[in-house]
């Protein structure tokens, strides 16, 4: 029978089957042998022995994360709160670039808009071309736009703890989600969500809810390919005068005069430039 993982808890994985139940299950040990580790998100063949099984065949997968170990993903919604806690941009721009990556389309999510405006972010990200939901789970307010978006993908959500990401799922799926408060002492949210789980749309489609942000580490890529990963700038790689262009001090850059017109946000680009020298530099990422 075919299904998807949708946990996964100490060696046991529970899988969504075809047929619509759960099915706690163990991964036949030819995977171990072969250093195969199923993950969520995983579509799977299974043999039932009663209520039980084993994971006989793993699909192959479209896309996949190792931290945390996720599959199948069709689409990251980055999560940022208008206020409480105030935006982290450099954050979001690296979880943008984490999903451009792997081929991922990101979208943007904004949340707690009875709190603070919106409009930071949507002039900051104008010309990205990524979707920007604007949503209230109090209010309700942009939640049926968003929930249309999510029907027939898999979507994995990521952002600070405390912006809002578990009052948006209790939103979007009929499980209860236990919300976290927000940490007064350093204005983020404890973590409240202790192991990735799938959760199944009733009209379609799945949700990642995912442990915090700091799980997610954007793979090693080289500086003179970062701009390749900004959208923005992406679209005038070929305009600057001198060819492996770095966008940052060379004169007749296309990018720097994209700038100047207002076309890239100084946002966006004082994190590339930060990005760039910690890549540069063959930093970690802070």
């Amino acid at each position: 029978m075919q299904g998807t993982i949708i946990k996964g808890i100490g060696g046991l994985y529970f899988v969504k089957a075809a047929d619509k139940n759960i099915y706690e299950c163990k991964a036949r040990g030819v995977f171990r042998k072969e250093k195969i580790k199923p993950m969520i998100g995983d579509r799977v063949e299974i043999e039932l022995n009663g209520e039980t099984g084993i994971i006989t065949e793993i699909e192959k997968r479209t896309s996949e994360f190792i931290r945390p170990p996720v599959a199948n993903i069709d689409t990251l919604a980055v999560v940022s709160s208008a206020a409480d806690p105030q935006p982290d941009y450099y954050l979001t721009d690296k979880l943008l670039i984490m999903a451009e990556i792997r081929g991922i389309k990101p979208v943007i999510c904004i949340t707690k808009t009875d709190l603070g405006s919106p409009d930071d972010f949507m002039e900051i990200y104008k010309n990205t071309g990524y979707r920007i939901f604007s949503v209230c789970s109090k209010t309700n307010e942009g939640i049926e736009a968003f929930l249309e978006f999510l029907k027939g993908k898999t979507t994995a959500f990521a952002g600070l703890s405390g912006v809002g990401k578990s009052s948006l799922l209790n939103h979007i799926v009929e499980n209860e989600l236990k919300t976290g408060e927000i940490s007064a002492k350093i204005s983020r949210g404890r973590h409240t969500t202790r192991h990735v789980e799938l959760f199944e749309l009733e009209c379609g489609g799945f949700v990642f809810d995912t442990p915090g942000f700091s799980s997610f580490e954007p793979d090693a890529v080289k500086e003179n390919e970062l701009s390749l990963y900004f959208p923005e700038m992406r679209k005038y790689e070929n305009q600057c005068r001198f060819n492996g262009c770095s966008h940052t001090h060379e004169p007749g850059c296309a990018v720097k005069e994209a700038l100047s017109d207002g076309l890239i946000s100084e946002q966006r680009y004082k994190n590339y430039c930060r990005i760039y020298e910690i890549l540069k530099n063959h930093k970690d990422w802070d």
